[in-house]
């Protein structure tokens, strides 16, 4: 299992060589310049690329309704503004 150890800018800097073969072996490490978080660096393999549908309805739970027509004719208005193209002759 990965961990997610934190390391500073200088860190990577200064072991390069070392921090990614930890990433290439499936460690993962947060970066901190200045006891901020920067980045994240992860192994490319790790990454998901599908969300369970059960996850994705939890996460879904706390966004707001969309009125389905208004956002329609939200859309329609703004088209309306380009339906001129001027590079169109």
């Amino acid at each position: 299992m990965a961990t997610n150890a934190e390391i500073s800018q200088r860190d990577l800097r200064m072991r390069s060589r070392e921090i990614m073969d930890a990433v290439e072996h499936g460690e993962t490490f947060t970066v901190t310049r200045d006891g901020r978080e920067i980045a994240v660096l992860v192994p490319i393999g790790s990454r998901r690329r599908f969300v369970p549908t059960d996850e994705f309805l939890r996460l879904g739970r706390g966004l707001a309704q969309i009125d389905e027509a208004g956002f329609r004719e939200s859309l329609d208005e703004m088209a309306e503004q380009f339906q001129d193209d001027p590079y169109d002759r």
